[in-house]
C-alpha cells in the first residue's frame, strides 16, 4: 500500500506517488504490520513505552485501504483451552509401616472417613485421620509436635476429651488415648505407634489395592492407593502457560455433553514427562488441579475427558479492531488508518490486550463506530 507523506501535495494519487523517484521525508510513515500476531494468539504491548506509540499525530494517506473495519466496543478475554481429564485427582501411595499379614482390605472404590480403618494388619486397625503433617514416630507421654496436635484435634472430634489440644502429648492425652484404643479392641497402652494411625487431609476414596487379604506385608510395602472424595479436573500444560493456571484462578469446564460448568484451579505442580523414543529427554510440564462449582456438576460421571478454558486476563468495555488493522510507524510503535469519507489518515494508537484476533486500542480521535483501513 502506498502512502502520501506530508510533503506531497493533497491532491497526490497513487501513479503520481508511484512515478515519483524520490519522496521527501515526512514526519509520519507507516509500513503495514506483517505476522504482528497469530490469529487467536494473546500477548499485550504497551504502546506507551515505544515512541510515538503514545501520540495522536497522523498523515493523510494517498489511498483509500482495499477493505475497512469497525472500532467496536467490548469485552477481550485472553484465554486458553486444554483438554482435562475428570476423575478424583492424583493418587496417593499407602505403604505398611508394620510387619504382619493383611486380614482385611476395603473395596476399590470405598470412601475411608476420618477414625475408620484403612485395612488391618494381625486383626489390628490401621486407622484414618486428618491432619498435614505425616505419621513418622511413636506418639508417647513428653514428645512435642505438630503431629501430636494433629492427633489430639482427631480425638477431640472422635468424642474424646480431657486434655488440651496443643503439641504436647501428657499424662491427660495419653488417658484418652487409652480409651480410644480400647474402643477400637486394641490393647490400652496410652502410646501411638507408628503405623497405627495414617494422616491424610480429609476423607479419602480407596484408588486400587495393591496386595490381597491373607499376604504377607513387610515396612515399606505398598498396600494400597487412594484420592480425595471429590471430583476434580486434571489438566497437562505447558510451562509457557502457567500465566493462565495460577491457583485460585476462575475456569469454564465443558463436560460430555456439551453442558458447561464452572472451576477454580485449586493446586499447580511441575511434572516431569518422559520422552518418546530411544534418546528423547524428558519434558517438564503443569499439572493443574480443578475444582467443579457445585456438588452435583459432574453427579453421574465418574471418569471422562473434558474441554478446560482458562482466563488469564480480561478488559471490560474497551475499543477493539482486528489485529490486522495496525500499522507499524516508523517512528515506533503502532497506529490504523481512520477513514473518513473518501480520505484517510494514520493516527497513532496505543495498544493493550491482544486476544481472538482483536486488540485493545485508544488514542486521539479513536470512539466506537469509526471505521478504520485493513491494509492487503
Amino acid at each position: 500500500m502506498d502512502t502520501a507523506t506530508p510533503g506531497e501535495g493533497p491532491g497526490a494519487t497513487a501513479a503520481t506517488a508511484t512515478a515519483r523517484p524520490r519522496r521527501r521525508a515526512g514526519r509520519l510513515a507507516v509500513l503495514p504490520v506483517l505476522g504482528l500476531v497469530l490469529a487467536g494468539a494473546a500477548v499485550v504491548v504497551n504502546g506507551a513505552d515505544r515512541p510515538g506509540g503514545g501520540d495522536a499525530t497522523g498523515t493523510a494517506a494517498a489511498v483509500r485501504p482495499p477493505a475497512t473495519a469497525v472500532v467496536t466496543r467490548e469485552t477481550l478475554q485472553d484465554t486458553r483451552d486444554a483438554d482435562g481429564e475428570l476423575g478424583y485427582g492424583p493418587a496417593t501411595a499407602l505403604v505398611s509401616r508394620r510387619p504382619g499379614t493383611v486380614t482385611w482390605l476395603p473395596d476399590s472404590g470405598a470412601r475411608i472417613t476420618r477414625g475408620r480403618s484403612l485395612y488391618r494388619i494381625d486383626d489390628d486397625p490401621v486407622v484414618l485421620m486428618y491432619g498435614s503433617p505425616p505419621a513418622y514416630r511413636d506418639l508417647r507421654p513428653g514428645v512435642e509436635g505438630p503431629d501430636v496436635e494433629s492427633l489430639e484435634r482427631n480425638l477431640r472430634a472422635l468424642g474424646y476429651d480431657g486434655f488440651t489440644v496443643d503439641d504436647e502429648y501428657t499424662s491427660a492425652t495419653a488417658a484418652a488415648v487409652t480409651r480410644w484404643q480400647e474402643d477400637r479392641g486394641l490393647a490400652g497402652t496410652g502410646v501411638v505407634e507408628l503405623g497405627r494411625v495414617v494422616f491424610a487431609p480429609s476423607a479419602v476414596r480407596v484408588e486400587s489395592l495393591d496386595v490381597q487379604a491373607g499376604q504377607p506385608v513387610a515396612p515399606g510395602q505398598k498396600v494400597l492407593s487412594h484420592t480425595g472424595t471429590a471430583k476434580v479436573v486434571t489438566v497437562r500444560l505447558k510451562t509457557e502457560d502457567q500465566r493462565v493456571a495460577e491457583k485460585g484462578a476462575k475456569v469454564s469446564v465443558t463436560l460430555p455433553g456439551g453442558g458447561t460448568v464452572g472451576g477454580r484451579v485449586t493446586d499447580v505442580s511441575t511434572v516431569i514427562v518422559p520422552g518418546e523414543g530411544r534418546d528423547a529427554e524428558p519434558e517438564t510440564e503443569l499439572e493443574a488441579l480443578v475444582s467443579l462449582d457445585g456438588r452435583r456438576a459432574a453427579e453421574g460421571l465418574d471418569r471422562a475427558a473434558v474441554d478446560v478454558t482458562f482466563t488469564a486476563s480480561r478488559r471490560r468495555n474497551v475499543l477493539a479492531v482486528p489485529v490486522a488493522a495496525l500499522v507499524a510507524l516508523r517512528e515506533g510503535g503502532f497506529g490504523v488508518e481512520v477513514v473518513e469519507g473518501s480520505a484517510s489518515r494514520h493516527v497513532a494508537v496505543r495498544t493493550g490486550l491482544f486476544a481472538g484476533g482483536r486488540v485493545e486500542v485508544s488514542g486521539e480521535g479513536l470512539a466506537e463506530g469509526v471505521t478504520v483501513g485493513m491494509p492487503e
